[in-house]
């Protein structure tokens, strides 16, 4: 599996950001992005259950990662979110997130993902719709020097 860069900084994936989840993310031979990861409790909501905005923030971060696989330095920004949430997502349990590319056009476009169990129980699920980011946000010359790399595996 092809391994995605990361940033220094970011909530979902910061190598170097101490409240960081942390998420590492990979192109399957399906050309959709995965990542596998497990929250500890200080990202729970209600005691033993991850709080509704950190699933939100990984199903945003993976749909709009799936949409730019073949050029992982261009950004996209969020433009609309639709989550559902079906079942409770546990703190310490090795989950997996997918997301994957629906339709793009343009400047714009449509991705999906979902947080399942290893058993492929989907817990949450999510729509998501992009716009690309104007150039002058995305420097490609200053994007190394920024933190956005592909990180060695822990």
């Amino acid at each position: 599996m092809q391994k995605l860069p990361s940033s220094s900084s970011c909530y979902v994936c910061g190598r170097e950001n101490p409240i960081s989840l942390k998420l590492e993310f990979y192109v399957n031979d399906d050309g959709n992005v995965v990542s596998e990861f497990c929250l500890e409790e200080n990202y729970a909501g209600y005691p033993g259950m991850v709080h509704g905005g950190n699933i939100a923030a990984i199903l945003d971060e993976i749909a709009g990662r799936a949409l730019t696989t073949d050029d992982p330095n261009r950004f996209m920004v969020t433009s609309q979110l639709r989550v559902k949430y079906f079942k409770p997502v546990p703190t310490n349990m090795p989950l997996l997130a997918i997301g994957k590319a629906v339709k793009k056009r343009g400047r714009t476009a449509v991705g999906a993902s979902e947080i399942r169990t290893k058993g492929g129980v989907v817990l949450a699920s999510c729509e998501a719709f992009f716009v690309e980011v104007q150039d002058e946000f995305s420097n490609q010359d200053s994007l190394e020097e920024s933190g956005w790399k592909v990180y060695p595996d822990d």
